[in-house]
Formats: structure tokens, sequence, C-alpha cells
């Protein structure tokens, strides 16, 4: 009998396996071994021993290894006996544990390593196992030192040598030869032999995580960027609460260090401080120190080498903790990963891991920009500028001719010239007029669309400058657009009476459509947009004509005439077309694509909003870009194209991260991309796209719907994933927002689906409540097949006991007039009871049989008269169970039949030969 104090001691081991990776885990596994060698049995020890090498060999603190398996090994040679099958099978596999671990360790001499592998081959010989694990070890010797005919000799060994419990499972040696692959220079052989890994064919405890790490930069190199941002979202999800996985960690800070997501990587950096000052595993060590010089020295290069950064704590005692600045980290980095990289070179008598570390110190971004669906929380990146429209002006002193007449020609580079101009008259090259000036102030004024005091300011000072130069028509014209971002529509009044008066004496019919155009915006009527179409028809103003059909569309939009609006919108975009000033019906055709989504068109949705990034994209802000891409998104949403949706999700929120807007327009871009990967079968994406927006989510800001919904779909992924126990706590917050909804189903729902959550997760006073309290929304609502089915699930917690056939019963009685619910709550209690009651099991499972007969469902039925056969085999009655299980055949239902023939088979009759195939 196993000592009390030794079975404490197991629960208390698998205990500490479940925790997270890291040294309070290590610190409770040698407190394991102490209380193992009180316990006085050496199985105990073995054991203990056992656990500390997994605990330190999943951690930072892999040089602790060697101790505990040097005692572990003496244990083995001096009593053999004291080792279970198990644990003598543990044994030789911690033997490439060690082995690997050596390398890690740069105090460890090569002579040391090469001794070691010779004993792993004696031993294992001696155990009967292949030479596989071995050669697989000798390839990692040799690929470190650099020695590639070597390492080549024992890969083709390696992969020989036959598969024995020994060998490294499928996923782990696929990640081994796809890195040879890619240290060959063959990417498309790398990613060819991961494959089955990312597919989710073979997987592990450390696996597809460090697959997915290693396929970044081959899939940057060979232009899958798609894919190199989706293994990013889903593998560092993966390795983020990991400690050990601190190389993979690297992986992903370089992958965002050189696709432009500097942000992005100095996030990564900053979640595990503890990664610069973990010495136990210098391997690891050397990964992290090169890729942070790396990342550093990328910020130097955009100008931020004074930025604050995260960086190894360095005050001792009450004394603060260093500050870093980009630059000090870069330089701190660089000495560090050398000076390592020159202790593995020692040892080696090589020079390849230094040669390795300086290349990829040194490495050049593989891409200027890659929106990877997140948004790092802070931008130490100030956004590239966009490229400025080329200005044709020969000198200075031409660029305000060249602005007024792309601005006549309405050419949006007109913008890109004025800017030049206001930069060569502060540079003193240019000299303007009156009129000039007042001309580049109005310019700058317009360029301020998110400012509006500044430019109302700028408006007046350009009206005055106007009125000193005679050009009254432009001074009123000004003021117009002063009254607009100021929102005061009654400012408009005197200059559109003004132009109206001056029309023809100092003011053009242009400068009178310009202001009623923008009372008209602030009005929002549609009497004010026809009096802006009488005037521009009237002087056949196009552009003009093209604003007023947008306008009018815009106040039947708002008097809930779609198809009006639709009208209004569409023969705008034409009207722009007309004036060849495509890029203008941009905005028209974004605002008929979302009418025709609102009323289910969505074939004119997706052509006009594909239409309207056309046009528009080159030209927008990059608020608009946001804009124009989740219109799109939105219909491709719709038409459940969720790939595409979620490709232009991805695109508006790195946009709308652009414009300062990230955490308005980018998270509600977020919020569907989270969820339109989540149906297009993506939960992985989907889960580190919804975690990291719900920070930037607010009830205030957003709205409960959106955070409900968003809360939704994290459960919905972590529950794919796997992970109950966070799925219910997204969908119990989610349920205390719907709780203060009208309509209770939502909260309903949330509740049922949190209980069903926790009883996954194996919390089963945590579900019972859970469930109670889902049962209550569902007899409020009257929703009585919900109320029963709560009833029985707490059944199934509560057990065969009183308290389950108490609660089967009530369900019994809740749903007496509904015959389908009342036959499976019959058949849940005969199922419940049939462990410790068959007979009493029995007589439910019949009675459920006769309800689904009565309630016309044949198939149900037979499912519960095989039901019926068992508990008569357990009840040794095989003549009964045999002619329920021939009634079942009789009734030709081929999904009963497997079961059906293997009652006959148990009950000692011969099922009869299949039928012949009818005619």
């Amino acid at each position: 009998m196993t000592h009390p104090d030794f079975q404490a001691l197991r629960e208390a081991m698998r205990d500490n396996l479940a925790q997270p990776e890291g040294p309070a885990r290590g610190a409770r596994a040698e407190r394991l071994l102490a209380e193992a060698e009180r316990i006085g049995e050496p199985a105990a020890v073995i054991e203990a021993l056992g656990h500390q090498l997994q605990v330190y060999n999943y951690s930072s603190e892999k040089a602790k290894m060697f101790v505990p398996f040097a005692r572990l090994l003496r244990m083995w040679d001096e009593n053999p006996a004291d080792f279970d099958a198990y644990e003598a099978y543990s044994l030789h596999w911690v033997f490439k544990w060690v082995s690997s671990g050596m390398l890690d360790q740069p105090h460890i001499p090569l002579a040391s390593i090469e001794k070691w592998l010779g004993e792993m081959e004696r031993r294992y010989r001696l155990a009967g196992h292949s030479e596989r694990a071995v050669r697989q070890a000798e390839f990692r010797v040799a690929r470190h030192i650099g020695d590639r005919d070597r390492a080549a000799r024992a890969h083709a060994a390696w992969l020989a040598a036959e598969r024995d419990e020994m060998a490294d499972c499928h996923a782990c040696e696929l990640h081994g030869q796809g890195l040879w692959q890619a240290e060959l220079g063959d990417d498309e052989a790398a990613l060819a032999a991961w494959a089955p890994v990312l597919d989710g064919e073979h997987s592990c405890a450390h696996e597809p995580h460090a697959v997915l790490a290693s396929s970044l930069l081959p899939l940057l190199r060979l232009g899958r960027t798609e894919q190199a941002r989706t293994n990013h979202l889903r593998g560092y999800r993966l390795v983020r609460p990991m400690e050990s996985m601190r190389s993979a960690v690297a992986q992903h800070i370089e992958f965002c260090a050189l696709t432009g997501n500097e942000a992005r990587a100095l996030e990564l950096l900053a979640e595990r401080p503890a990664y610069f000052t973990d010495h136990g595993d210098p391997d690891s060590e050397l990964d992290f120190l090169a890729v942070t010089a790396l990342l550093m020295d990328r910020l130097v290069a955009l100008g931020l080498g004074g930025q604050r950064v995260p960086g190894p704590a360095e005050g001792a005692g009450a004394a603060p903790a260093k500050e870093w600045t980009a630059a000090e980290l870069a330089g701190h980095a660089r000495t560090r990963a050398e000076e390592l990289a020159l202790r593995f070179d020692a040892r080696n008598g090589t020079d390849r891991v230094s040669r390795l570390v300086r290349a990829q110190m040194a490495a050049e971004p593989l891409l200027g920009r890659l929106p990877l669906g997140v948004r790092a929380a802070g931008r130490p990146v100030p956004p590239a500028a966009p490229a400025p429209a080329p200005v044709t002006a020969a000198a200075p002193e031409d660029l305000l001719s060249e602005a007024r007449r792309l601005t006549a020609e309405r050419r949006p580079e007109a913008d890109a010239v004025w800017e030049a101009l206001g930069r060569a008259v502060a540079e003193g090259l240019v000299e303007l007029d009156a009129l000039g000036t007042a001309e580049l102030t109005d310019h700058r004024a317009m360029s301020l669309a998110g400012s509006p005091e500044e430019a109302a300011e700028l408006f007046r000072r350009a009206a005055e400058g106007y009125e000193s130069a005679g050009a009254l028509g432009e001074a009123w014209a000004s003021r117009a657009r002063c009254a607009y971002v100021s929102g005061e529509p009654e400012g408009c009044e005197e200059p559109v009476a003004r132009l109206r008066a001056l029309q023809g004496a100092g003011a053009t019919s242009r400068q009178l459509t310009g202001a009623l155009l923008l009372r008209a915006r602030l009005l929002g009527t549609a009497e004010a947009a026809e009096e802006v179409l009488a005037c521009a028809g009237a002087a056949d103003d196009a552009d003009r004509i093209a604003e007023a059909e947008w306008l009018l569309g815009d106040a039947a939009a708002r008097e809930g005439d779609a198809e009006r609006a639709a009208e209004r919108y569409a023969r705008s975009a034409e009207l722009f077309h007309e004036a060849g000033l495509p890029w203008r019906a941009s905005e028209p055709e974004g605002r008929l694509a979302g009418v025709a989504l609102h009323t289910g068109d969505l074939a004119t949705a997706e052509r006009a909003a594909r239409a309207a990034l056309a046009h528009g994209a080159e030209h927008a802000t990059p608020a608009g870009q946001a804009r124009l891409r989740l219109r799109l998104a939105e219909v491709l949403g719709a038409t459940e194209r969720f790939d595409e949706a979620a490709g232009q999700a991805v695109e508006a929120a790195h946009w709308a991260d652009e414009a300062g807007e990230g955490r308005g327009l980018g998270a509600y871009a977020r919020h569907l991309l989270g969820g339109w990967l989540l149906r297009a079968g993506r939960r992985e994406e989907a889960a580190a796209v919804l975690e990291a927006v719900l920070p930037d989510l607010s009830v205030e800001e957003h709205g409960d719907g959106m955070l409900v919904q968003t809360r939704w779909w994290l459960g919905d992924c972590l529950t794919a994933l796997r992970e109950p126990r966070a799925a219910a706590e997204q969908w119990l917050r989610a349920a205390e927002l719907a709780a203060g909804w009208p309509d209770q189903r939502d909260h309903a729902m949330l509740a049922n689906l949190a209980a069903e959550a926790l009883w996954r997760a194996e919390l089963a006073a945590e579900a019972t409540a859970a469930f109670e309290r889902a049962g209550e929304l569902w007899r409020s609502l009257g929703e009585t097949g919900g109320y029963v089915r709560t009833l029985r699930m707490r059944a199934w917690i509560a057990g065969p006991d009183g308290q389950g056939r108490a609660l089967m019963a009530s369900a019994a009685e809740a749903c007496a007039d509904d015959l389908p619910e009342l036959a499976g709550t019959y058949r849940q209690t005969a199922e419940l009871l049939a462990p410790a009651d068959p007979r009493e099991a029995l007589s439910f499972a019949e009675r459920a049989s006769a309800v689904y007969a009565k309630a016309g469902d044949t198939s149900a039925r037979l499912s519960a008269d095989l039901l019926t056969a068992w508990l008569h085999l357990d009840l040794d009655a095989p003549a009964r169970a045999a002619a329920l299980a021939r009634e079942v055949l009789a009734a030709d239902s081929p999904a009963h039949h497997e079961e059906a023939e293997a009652i006959l088979t148990q009950s000692g009759e011969v099922p009869p030969p299949p039928s012949s195939p009818k005619p």
C-alpha cells in the first residue's frame, strides 16, 4: 500500500505542474523533494527528482537540471529495482534534456558534452532503445558548433533510425528538421517540414508554439505575409504565459522589429522583464539579447534613440531601477550578446555563434509595414508621412501659380503644392502679396480638420486678408468656412446674403454655391440642399451639382427613405465621374454602400464599397483610408467572406491607428476582425485580437452591446481552444452587462454558457450556482426547454443520489406538456441512475421510449430502446435485450444497426447477415 504521505506528495506534484512556469514552481519542487526524503521511500525520492527535472527543464533555471539528474542516475546504477517501468522510461527520456541542456551552458566543455553523448548512446543500447534519439542529439551538437558535414550525416542517420518510445514526438522532430532546412537556406523545405505541425496534425505541450515562432521569418522572406501575421497572432498567445519559451518570444519580437511594428515589439519586450536577468539558460538569453539590440537599433535609426524603453532592472535595495533609453539599451544588449556569443565560441572552438548573432543584430527590415490587427498601447514610432504629391513647379516663385492652377482644376495634388508654398515662404524663398498671403492662410485652415478652433481663427485672418486685397467674394466665402468649422449654421446667413448681392461684382456663382453648400451641410435639410442644387444648376457647376445630390442623399437617409438616398448617392458619384473627378466620387459611393448594406442589397453594396476604395484610397487621409476599408469589410462580412473581410479589417485598424483613432474607429475594426476570424474558423487569431481589443473598449465610448459581443465571441474562441475556465470568465462578465437589458434572453444565454464552461472546467460548485441562475432567467422568460436543461445539468453535477433524482423529477414535472423534453429528461434520468441502480434506470428508459413513440420521434425512440436493451444486459436478462435489438434491426434504421448488432453479440445471439440490397 502506498504511504499516505507519498500519495499526498504525488498530488502536490501534480498540482505544482499545473501552475504557471516560473521560479515559484521551481522553489516548490525543491520543497517537495525535501518532503520525499522525509518519507524515506526510494520511490518517493525518485518521483520527486523526476518532478524537479521536469520543472527545471521548462523554466529559465535549466542550469539546475544537472545535479538532480546525476543523483537520479546514481540511484539507478546502485539499485534499478527501485524504479518502476515508468520511472525507468522517464530516466532515459531525460537523457535528451540533459544533452541539449549542456549545449545551452557555455561553461560545460565540449569534450564533456561529447562524452555525455557517448554515455547516452551506450545506455540506450543497453536498454534496447533505437539510436534515433541519440543521432538527433548528435545532430544538435554538430549544428550548434557549425560542423555541417557531421550535422548532415547525423541528420540522415536520425531520420533513418527506427522511431521508438525514446524518439521525440513528431511535432518536436519536425521542428528540428525544419530548422535545419532553414539554416541551409531552403525556406520552402522548412515550411513543408513544419506544415503538419502548423496544420494541427501533430502537437505537444510546446508545439506548435515553437514552430509558429520559427516560421515567421521564412514566411516573410517568401512573401507569405498573411500567414506570417496569422502565425504571430496564434503563436505569441501560446508562448506568452510560458517562462521557458524565451527563444520563441525573442523570435516574435524580431518579427515585429523587422515589419514596422516596433511599438508592438516594445510591448512584448516589456511583458517579461525577468528575461533580462534570468541567466539559467544562456542560449535563450543570447537570443533575447540579440533581438533586443536589433529592436533598439531600429528605434535609433528612426530617430528615437532618446526614448524610454523597458530594460534590465539594475537598482539595488531601495535604489530605483535604472531607466533606459533606446540608445543605451542598444549598446548594453549588444555588448552582453557579443560577450555571451564569444563564450559559446570559445567553448566550441568556432566562430559560428558570434557570426550568427552579429548578422541577426544587423538585420534590415523585411517589410516597411505589416499591419497585425492588434494595437500597440503606445506608439513610439511616428507614422510614416504619406509621400507628397509631385510638385511640378520648377522654382519656388512658380509655386503660387501652380497651386492656383491645381485648385481651379479641383486636383487633390493642390494640397501638397500649397504646403510646399508655405514652406518656401517660411524659409524666405518666396514673398507673397496680400492676396497670396490670404490664399495661403485659407488653405492652411482647410488642412486643419481636426482642430476647428485653430481653423476658425485662420479663416478669420484669411477673410481679413482677402478684404484688404479687394477680393470681397473670397472674403465672404472664407467667413462662411469659418462658420462651418465652428458648427454655426446661422453664421453662414450673412456670407450667403453678401455673396448673392455681390454676384457679378466681386463674387462668383461658385463662391455662392460653396457658402450655400456649407450651410446645407450644417442644416442637414433637403430644402437647403435643393437650394444648392438650384444655384449650381443655374451656373452649370458640375461638381457642385454632384455635391448637392450627395447632400440630398444624406437628407433622404435621415428621413429613412433608403431607396431615394441610394438614387441620390449613385447620381452624385456618376456626376463626379462625368466631371473628371473620380476621387470625389469615393464619398457618395461609400454612402451608397452603407445604404445598400442596410437594405440587404449586398451586390450593390459590394460594388459601391469597392469603387469607393478604388477611387478614394490614393488621396484619402489615414482616417479616410480606415473608413473606406472598414465599409468594404462590413460588406464582405455580410456576404460571409470572412477571410477577405478580416483582411480589410486589419488594414482598417492599421489606418485608424495611423490617424490616432486606435481606441475609437480602430477598436471597432478590431472588434469586427475578431468576430470574422472566429467565423472563419481562425479561433487562435480571433482570441488574440479580441483579448487585445478589450482594454480599448468602454461602455461610455462604445456601448455595452459591443462589449458584450466581444466577450461573447472571446468565450466562444476560448471554448474551442479548450480553455473553459477563461471562457466562463468572459461569459460571466458579459452576462453582468446584459443583466440590465430589457430583453433578458442574452443574459440567460450567457449565464447558461458560463455554467457549461464552469462544468467543463470541473468547478462543480460554481457551475451549479450558474446553472441555477440561468434556470431562473429561462423560467422568467417562459422558456421551459432552457429551464429544464439547467435542472438536468444540475442533476448530473449532483450525481445519482437523492438530490440528483429530485432535480430530474423537477425537470420532468416542468416539461410534462412538452413530449420531446419529457422523453429526453426520462432518458437522461436513466443514464444518470444506470451505474448506481440499473433496475430503476430501466424504468425510466422504458418511459423515455414510450414518450418518444407518442411524440413521433422514431430515431430517438430506437435509441432509447437500445439503452433499455443495455440495461437488460446489466440486469442479466439477455433474452429481453436481444428481443429489443432485433426490433431495432427490423426498423431498418442504419444509424442504429451497429449498436443493435453489438447488443445481440453481447446477449449470445449471432446477428443476422446484412440483407441484400433492394433492386
